[in-house]
């Protein structure tokens, strides 16, 4: 038995594959990003071969490279053919098996977090380091299971084959061709004997794909197999790196369309932690994101220390790799290939080994990490995650630092550690911080200033206590966690009505003219025992809400309740206080202090 068709079928089959993985894997990562408008044509012409009769593409390609053909008249200037030849059969091979390879990379590719290609870019890495050191490894799996897709596909073609490179015994009768032509012969057990060889070797290839994920999934111990990560925060010594940053601060003042709305802010911030608060949807995380360079402003202009990074005029615009930012996502996006060390020495691939060791150690002190160096993303627990993002983004020591959220993904009680550390790491950074939060009370404690945001524009930029205790309007009032208001309507020297809670004040602040709401927080409600002080009203008891240590207790002034569920205040007040009201008799009487209350305009 002529067993030629074996070696030809894996010779035909292996250089495919080859070709298939390089034209695949370029082909879809060209396509990752780009969603044009002739994305639909170009994925179409790509998979055609997928769905098209193999006869038909042996038929394209036989007007392609046959001798009328364009390919085929420039093969045959050069006295060279693929028509009937062995690498005729490696092209069709090739062609009916690139769109497995592609759209199985493409899939691998897409299932990558994309919040990792844009922190390595943050971190100094180029377009080919970030692929090669990044999306790459994190693809393998998937591309490895569109290479033996891909192999046998090649295996087993037959139709566009016999169309290009024909059947000739001992140079192109491929497998599939001597069992077709063995069947037609009549030699039924030949027929079998090849089937059964195909079938083996496109099953093995399968199974130990298979049983290879499988074994890497081992080697990568789960956190419930390690010891309890401990949680106790070492105390870092927070000394400065030392490292002349240049001209800290930023300056930016940009326009970027967006679904539904328009960001348009403008804003400056030197060495201080800059909060950025506001619902969702309020352009906050655009903002980090125009800064780091993952996004591109529709104008405007941005300067990182002194540099312009973009300038929509001039046609600036810097690459993440040269803004020398550091970003950290509400994810944290640490590398999940990579241990704590690499994690956090990504970024300075610049320096020598030894000053690269150096500073990781540094990090790893410095945010009490000892000791996990050796451990991967998903052997550590959230609080230790959230520290290593950190690490890794202050180790490459950016003139700018953005954190996204870092604090969200954390319990309450891991927060309240991890939060206080990060206080004390941004108190000794030499640039300027970004902090993105929805948590009002997190935002007060962990920074200087406050930019509030709301649909896409700044509504109050200033120091917190300030925003805090003036708002200004009812927007930032209620972002800042106001709940009681009412309309406002000026009457007589420092005297107003307020409308939805029927009584008149007093008010220690100017009156703007454009007065239409008077607000006060509810944390600073009195209760007093003094029913004839100013701006003091009966009040009854309508409902309450729990919390493990404080009361929120909704009021009706004037008149008890009439059991709608109607009231007209809230009151924020700790236990223990309430312990000793609520044995009080009605009415009780609370107090609006003229010192608390907030004037705002819409």
């Amino acid at each position: 038995m002529d067993i030629s068709p074996l070696w030809i079928s894996l010779k035909v089959a292996g250089l495919a594959t080859i070709a298939t993985f390089f034209l695949g894997i370029g082909a879809a990562y060209a396509l990752l990003g780009y969603r044009g408008k002739w994305r639909s044509l170009i994925e179409g012409i790509l998979i055609a071969p997928l769905i098209l009769p193999p006869t038909v593409v042996g038929f394209l390609l036989l007007l392609l490279l046959g001798r009328n053909g364009p390919l085929g008249q420039l093969l045959a200037s050069l006295n060279g053919s693929v028509v009937f030849t062995w690498s005729g059969a490696v092209i069709t091979a090739t062609v009916v098996s690139f769109p497995l390879m592609y759209r199985t990379a493409l899939g691998a590719f897409e299932q990558i977090d994309a919040t990792l290609p844009q922190v390595a870019k943050t971190l100094g890495a180029s377009n080919q380091r970030v692929f090669w050191q990044i999306v790459l490894p994190l693809s393998v799996p998937g591309i490895l299971a569109g290479v033996t897709l891909a192999f046998a596909r090649a295996l087993g073609e037959f139709g566009a084959t016999l169309m290009l490179a024909g059947n000739i015994p001992g140079q192109t009768q491929t497998m599939p061709m001597a069992i077709y032509f063995a069947v037609e012969a009549g030699a039924m057990n030949e027929a079998g004997v090849w089937s059964l060889v195909i079938l083996s070797v496109s099953l093995s290839g399968i199974v130990a794909v298979n049983l290879w994920q499988k074994q890497r999934s081992r080697s990568f111990p789960r956190l419930e197999d390690l010891a309890p990560p401990e949680e106790t925060l070492v105390k870092p010594a927070l000394e400065t790196a030392g490292v002349d940053l240049g001209k800290p601060g930023l300056w930016l003042d940009i326009e970027k369309d967006l679904a539904g709305f328009k960001l348009q802010v403008a804003f400056s911030a030197a060495q201080e932690t800059l909060g950025l608060l506001g619902a969702s949807g309020a352009g906050k995380s655009m903002i980090l994101k125009c800064l780091a360079g993952v996004e591109a402003p529709t104008k405007g202009r941005i300067a990182i220390a002194g540099r312009t990074v973009f300038d929509s005029e001039r046609g600036i615009n810097l690459p993440s790799q040269q803004r020398r930012v550091g970003l950290v996502f509400q994810n944290y996006a640490l590398f999940p290939h990579m241990s704590v060390a690499q994690n956090i020495g990504f970024g300075l691939q610049h320096l020598p080994k030894s000053q690269q060791k150096q500073q990781v150690a540094q990090q790893l002190q410095r945010l009490g990490l000892e000791g996990l160096q050796h451990r991967y993303p998903h052997q550590l627990s959230g609080g230790q995650q959230q520290r290593v993002a950190l690490a890794r983004a202050l180790a490459a020591e950016p003139e700018v630092l953005l954190l996204d959220e870092p604090l969200s993904a954390l319990d309450t009680f891991l927060r309240a550690q991890v939060e206080q550390q990060l206080v004390e790491t941004l108190a000794n950074y030499q640039g300027a911080a970004l902090f993105v939060t929805h948590n009002l009370e997190e935002a007060y404690r962990v920074c200087q200033n406050l930019l509030v945001m709301a649909g896409g524009r700044k509504i109050a930029y200033g120091p917190k206590q300030h925003i805090f205790e003036r708002p200004g309007n009812f927007t930032v009032a209620k972002l800042t966690g106001c709940k009681n208001f009412s309309r406002a309507i000026i009457r007589d020297g420092q005297q107003l009505e307020a409308v939805d809670w029927g009584c008149s004040l007093t008010v220690l602040d100017a009156i703007p003219p454009r007065l239409t709401q008077i607000a006060i927080r509810a944390h600073q409600l009195i209760f007093t025992d003094a029913p004839n002080a100013d701006n003091t009203f009966p009040c009854w008891l309508a409902a309450t809400s729990e919390t493990p240590h404080r009361m929120t207790l909704y009021l009706t002034l004037h008149q008890p309740t009439n059991g709608t569920g109607c009231y007209h205040l809230q009151a924020e007040i700790y236990k223990d206080k309430w312990t000793a009201l609520n044995q009080k008799p009605f009415p009780w009487y609370v107090r609006l202090d003229p010192m608390r209350l907030m004037l705002l305009c819409e």
